[in-house]
Parts: structure tokens; sequence; C-alpha cells
């Protein structure tokens, strides 16, 4: 008899559950993030069905937000019978946030990269900002992202580059130096098809110059080239992470796919441009965080002295130096663990012990070529981040690699935010 009167309980339960609607959301904690934004882009609103995977969902969502440091929800009966109240309580970032690196080049040359990004603009979590590098020459860069702007699938982002490096170019195993410029504007659609995927699609006009500065020359590679092109983009993205202050789990895909044709007389070949990139990250106790990421890229115009996949520093390989090589397709694995050595309110320290290892094509090679010592560089190390947990992506990261394969270097390498 017992067990038929908690059956019926427990069925009595569920019913309920299954008739209980959201009376109200509200939100609470935030000061500039807006609250109407908040509701905009979540699920859980007024008069619908109370269900606790949505609520979920949308916590998790508001945690990936530049703008929000931590987010949790809390549910309190209210006085409509089987209705509730559920609570977002926010913790917001500080989100105006400048930026400053600085390095050196493969000449010793000083340099550097100034900038200032607000990451909620209007409370709305718009992202607008720029920055200006001296790096021998001068650049600079306009970004605006709005990725909520129209509704919570639908949004938009412009980007303007004015970028001047001194580039080296690969090819009969020698090396020339030239000063590249590109220029470019573009236009992109966000759209968010349901919690983990997305897609980014649009176009970019850009032109390229390069300029032969010094080194060696070949007849079949031109000391001038100055091109327009147009670049059709399409990003796709699985994002299933979760995040809690520094700590991240779970896993993430991000597929970049691009279509390039030149628009002057030369006419030079289309091709195409693909990288995707896997990350997995587990929680190890409750210091313990496995990071990772894996790296697979391949162009279509092998034959180009001018190869997009390169091999750097800031990009792939901590320790390898600044842009030391370049390769018409990619394979690049970075792992690393990352303990919390010491932490207490918003200040955070962590360590981390990592292997960055990769291999590239050469220009005019073929596959094979991955597996030639000489492109396979395999660089261990050590480092530290500085985490302020109010500021978002405020993590000062110092590393020091060690390449362990053949004409291998080793050095510090700076930066502000996770490595990945």
């Amino acid at each position: 008899m017992k067990t038929v009167i908690a059956l019926v309980l427990l069925v009595t339960t569920f019913v309920q559950a299954q008739d209980a609607v959201v009376a109200d959301l509200k939100v609470q904690g935030n000061k500039k993030l807006k609250s109407s934004f908040v509701k905009k882009i979540s699920n859980i609103k007024s008069g619908v069905a109370l269900d606790s995977t949505v609520i979920e969902e949308d916590i998790k969502l508001l945690k990936r937000l530049p703008s929000i440091a931590h987010a949790y929800y809390q549910v309190f009966p209210a006085e409509d019978e089987n209705s509730y109240n559920v609570f977002y309580n926010i913790e917001e970032n500080f989100t105006i946030i400048p930026s400053a690196n600085v390095y050196t080049t493969n000449d010793d040359e000083f340099a550097y990269r100034l900038g200032l990004y607000e990451f909620n603009l209007f409370g709305q979590n718009m992202t607008f900002g720029g920055f200006y590098q001296k790096d021998i020459y001068n650049s600079y860069a306009l970004n605006f992202r709005a990725p909520f702007l129209f509704s919570r699938r639908l949004g938009l982002a412009v980007n303007y580059q004015d970028l001047t490096t001194q580039e080296p170019v690969f090819f009969d195993n020698t090396t020339a130096d030239y000063k590249y410029n590109n220029q470019s504007i573009e236009f992109l659609g966000l759209f968010q098809l349901n919690f983990t995927n997305r897609f980014e699609f649009g176009v970019n006009y850009f032109t390229e110059d390069y300029e032969y500065k010094s080194g060696a020359t070949n007849p079949d590679v031109p000391q001038e080239l100055r091109v327009h092109k147009l670049l059709y983009k399409l990003i796709y993205e699985y994002n299933n992470l979760n995040y809690d202050y520094q700590y991240v789990e779970g896993f993430r895909s991000i597929l970049n796919f691009q279509y390039v044709t030149s628009r002057n007389e030369a006419q030079l070949p289309a091709f195409l441009i693909g990288w995707n990139d896997f990350q997995y990250f587990k929680r190890f106790g409750t210091k313990g965080n496995w990071a990772n990421r894996l790296r697979l890229g391949l162009a279509t115009n092998n034959e180009t002295p001018f190869a997009p996949f390169a091999v750097d520093n800031n990009l792939n390989i901590r320790g390898v130096g600044n842009t030391i090589d370049r390769g018409t397709a990619a394979i690049v694995l970075n792992t690393e663990y990352r303990h919390t050595l010491y932490e207490k309110g918003w200040f955070s320290l962590q360590g981390n012990a990592f292997i960055d290892a990769g291999s590239w094509r050469n220009p005019g090679g073929d596959l094979g070529d991955f597996g030639d010592t000489q492109n396979l560089r395999v660089y261990p190390g050590i480092g530290l981040r500085f985490i302020h947990k109010r500021i978002f992506n405020a993590i000062f990261r110092i590393d020091y690699g060690v390449g362990i394969t053949e004409n291998a270097t080793q050095g510090l390498v700076f930066g502000i935010g996770q490595y990945f």
C-alpha cells in the first residue's frame, strides 16, 4: 500500500511539474548590461513552460558573453498557482579593455600594438574598437561586431584594416623580405541556428601589395605585385563549451572556408583556403584544466611563394620566432595543462605546461612534406597566467618554449588572453 501511495505522489508531482509555467523572468546584478538584452536572448519568457534544461542552456549562453563573468539562476513560486518567477543573477565583467603587445621582429626591431575595445557597447553585448600597430611600418584596424543586433539569432559584423608588415617570402630554399600591405573592408552576417551551432557568411574586398626589399630573387617571383581581390567567407562553429570563470570544459569546432578571386587585369587564378580548429577542454579536480587545439588547414594555391599558413610565435608554436616560415597546408596540435596555483577574490594565478607541435606543406610541395623533418617542429614549455576574474579577457600570458626538433630555437612569448 505504501508503495502505491508513493507512486501516486510521484506521478502527481511529475504532472504538476509538466504544467508549471514561468510567470516572469527577472534579471538581477547587472549594471551596464541591459535587462532587456538578457530577456531578448533568453528562451525562458513569461508564459512558457518551466523547464530546467532550457534555463541551464540560457545560463551557459550568458556565461559565454564577454560582458558576463558568471551567471546562475533561482526559481521561486509566484502568486498564481503552479507558476514561478525565474531569476537570472548576473556578475558583470568590466568590458572597456585596453591592450598592449610589445615584441621584436626577426631583425631585432622594436614593435608594438596598442588597442582599445568596448565589449558591451550600449549594454547590448556589441563589440567596437580597434588597434594601432608599429611593426617597422604603421598599421591600424577598426572592428564592429553585434551578434544579437536584430534578434537572438541574427547579427552583423563589419571590419576594416590597413595592415603593413615586413614579410619573409620563401622559394627555391631561399628567402626574400617584402613590404606587404593588406587593405580590406569586410561585411559578415551572423546567424545563430541554435544553442550549439552558428554561422557567419559574407564578403571581404581587399588589396594586396607586395614590394621587394631585400634577399634572394627569382624571375618567376615578382618584385612588385598589387592585386585587388574578393573573398567570400563562410564560418561554421559548433560550440558546446561551459565556462566557470577561468575554467573551461567541453568541445568546440570552428570551420573557416574562403573562396578568393582577383579583380584586376592580371586575373590570377581563383583559389580556396580552409581550416578547422578542433578544441577540447576537460576539468581535473577543482583546480586543473586540460586544453587542446588541433588545426588542419589547406589552400589550393600550392604554387604561390606567398603562402597563407605561417609558422609564428603568436599563432601556433610558442618559442619558434616571428613568422619564420610559411606553407600551403598545415597540421598543428597545441596541448597544455593549466593549474590554478593561487586564487583569492578577483585574482587568480595559473601555471601551465604545454607542447606545441606542427608541420607544413611547402609552396610547390605535396602532402609528403608533412613527414619531412625540416618541416616538423615540436616545442614543449611552461608558462604563467595572471588573471583578473572581473575583467573580460584580462589574462596576462607568459610562455617559454624550447624546440627539440631540427634547427630549433627557444624564447619567451607574451600576450593577452589564453593562447587558445
